[in-house]
């Protein structure tokens, strides 16, 4: 059977509204069209991260801002989606797009700010943005039907029954994101001051290492959280006491807990974590490269994309590693 859904549905339940109204069956009813599923991102961990909310009125823009997921991660793939399920597998996706020429640094270095806007037609535009360096790409999705009301129930009851499983397997998802992080920060600290650590320590410190980056192997064929939540925590402990011991070597201040990246991480070439979300009034009409993509229900999205010859300029003039 078909399952294929439109992204802006909303549109035209509203002019079934209008309709009624203008023939004078519905009176006193205030026309606000809506999105009826909710659209947003694949975040690190296959987890769906939304951006607008089902039932949000239009025209609408929101933004949020992310950062790379591994060292040296020059690209991210910006996967749109549309859906109220927890994993990205379990929603409808819409489209996708590179955002290529980011400066080689240390994971959860740079920003890239994705923006969603929707206008008054429900025609969704999503630009990815790197602060930078200016370059930025974009999608545009518009569909030549829209959603059936049993389409939307149907997406929308499913959300409800597997609501409890869904959950679990997000926690999941979020906990070995924050294992990997924990491994990532010991590795970088191990890597600089090495050796300033006394062998004991250093001896449990690879124990528990070893321990969790096998749990974490584990947790991508079992769902093993409250093992995996456990040596998370012990290996944290052994973190505090290496940080102690090193602030105590140089006279420091002991510190209360292990830094944590404050931008959520975009997946290379796949995958992607949030940050704040920001309300915006108005969307600049610039636009480098798009992707315009038409998807009826039984057939497949067509994409093109077209690349901007011309290089952004900073206050500084061109970006030297463009």
């Amino acid at each position: 059977s078909d399952t294929s859904v439109n992204p802006d549905e909303a549109v035209a339940s509203g002019a079934a509204i209008q309709a009624g109204i203008l023939g004078g069956e519905v009176k006193d009813l205030l026309l606000l069209d809506v999105i009826p599923l909710s659209l947003g991102l694949e975040t690190l961990g296959g987890i769906y991260t939304k951006v607008i909310e089902r039932n949000t009125t239009i025209p609408t823009s929101r933004s949020q801002m992310y950062s790379t997921a591994v060292d040296g991660q020059t690209s991210v793939e910006i996967h749109v989606l549309q859906g109220e399920r927890a994993m990205v597998k379990d929603n409808k996706s819409l489209g996708k797009f590179l955002l290529k020429g980011i400066p080689p640094a240390p994971r959860g270095v740079p920003q890239i700010e994705v923006n969603f806007d929707i206008d008054a037609n429900g025609i969704l535009k999503v630009k990815a943005l790197d602060l930078g360096t200016g370059r930025e790409q974009s999608i545009e999705i518009s569909n030549t039907g829209g959603l059936n009301e049993a389409e939307i129930q149907r997406m929308q009851k499913e959300a409800e029954i597997y609501a409890e499983q869904d959950i679990q397997q997000q926690k999941l998802a979020e906990l070995r994101n924050q294992a990997d992080t924990l491994l990532y920060n010991y590795e970088a600290t191990i890597k600089e001051h090495g050796d300033f650590i006394d062998e004991e320590l250093a001896t449990e410190l690879e124990e528990s290492y070893g321990q969790l980056k096998q749990v974490l192997v584990n947790s991508e064929t079992e769902n093993n959280y409250d093992q995996l939540n456990q040596q998370i925590e012990e290996f944290r402990q052994k973190l505090f006491a290496l940080g102690e011991t090193l602030y105590d070597r140089s006279g420091g201040e002991k510190i209360e807990s292990p830094e944590k990246e404050k931008i959520p991480q975009l997946p290379q070439d796949s995958e992607i974590t949030e940050e704040d979300t920001l309300e915006q009034e108005t969307l600049e009409q610039e636009t480098n490269t798009s992707i315009d993509s038409n998807q009826t229900k039984k057939e497949a999205t067509s994409v093109k994309v077209e690349e901007s010859t011309e290089e952004p300029e900073s206050e500084f003039g061109k970006n030297p590693f463009l």
